[in-house]
């Protein structure tokens, strides 16, 4: 009895200190800039961000902290008009050749043209597993909430609270999953016209620049990572790690439906050749 009582006494004091671990911050607290700082700015109270891109150089940003498991969210608004040929990328991302990494990378289009959302993710270094959407509205009118949302079960891209693309853990069947390597967030924006609109056949318009994407309200609701000790503190199932709520294991009724309207309506191409 004695015993047991340690035990739950050791587990409530671990989940007190562990939540208090848990990140709520903005860009000033939470990001700096790791390339383009002298055309970029961080805005209001830290809360607004501007990225830019023109002939001599673009711009990114990354958080001070890496993070295993969570909910990472921007709101973003991207370039507007002809924004061929640049990227702006959002992405989580550990280091070295054996890196994990979710991306979000939107790239631009001709005046009028749908911008089209490329998603990947890489484990342990490997990628190819692509897939790529038009979005259902004008991205560079207003903001538009994406987020990351990555626990051990599955990881979904959300766009304004819709998921259009789910990976799930599938380990057991001998597929990588990233669950053992915390990420960073970072965004930037960049010359990608030898690739990103239309394989690199429409250039960036010069005359166009400077190129602008603006972000506002950064969220990291996640487990800071703390070395190989987080492995098993941030997939621990107790009350501090939300995100390892049955709630959360697998999408409900409701956005299993939205999920297949966007895959209906506005996917491009998926290279994934597992579910």
């Amino acid at each position: 009895m004695v015993g047991s009582r340690a035990l739950f006494l050791a587990i409530f004091v671990f989940a007190i200190a562990f939540q208090s671990s848990m990140v709520h911050a903005n860009f000033q607290k939470a990001m700096y800039f790791n390339w383009g700082a002298h055309h970029s700015s961080i805005l209001g109270n830290g809360d607004d961000l501007r990225l830019v891109l023109d002939q001599t150089s673009g711009s990114g940003i990354q958080s001070k902290r890496a993070f295993l498991f969570g909910s990472i969210e921007m709101l973003i608004k991207l370039v507007p008009g002809n924004s061929a040929g640049t990227v702006t990328a959002y992405y989580l991302s550990s280091t070295g050749a054996k890196h994990d990494e979710i991306d979000f990378e939107f790239l631009g289009n001709s005046t009028g043209e749908p911008y089209t959302v490329h998603t990947n993710i890489y484990t342990q270094g490997q990628g190819n597993r692509e897939q790529q959407f038009k979005l259902w509205f004008d991205p560079t009118t207003n903001y538009h909430n994406y987020t990351i949302h990555w626990n051990p079960t599955e990881i979904v891209w959300y766009v304004d609270s819709v998921p259009i693309r789910v990976f799930k853990n599938y380990e057991s069947e001998g597929i990588t999953y990233p669950n053992k390597q915390g990420m960073r967030v970072y965004s930037s924006l960049w010359n990608a016209d030898n690739w990103a609109t239309r394989g690199g056949l429409v250039k960036i318009d010069w005359t166009s620049a400077p190129f602008v994407a603006n972000y506002r309200r950064f969220r990291a609701r996640a487990c800071k990572w703390d070395g190989p000790v987080s492995i098993t503190q941030c997939a621990l199932p107790i009350r501090a790690n939300w995100w390892t709520s049955p709630v959360y294991q697998q999408l409900s009724f409701r956005q299993q439906g939205q999920l297949k309207w966007v895959r209906d309506n506005y996917m491009i191409y998926n290279l994934m050749q597992f579910p």
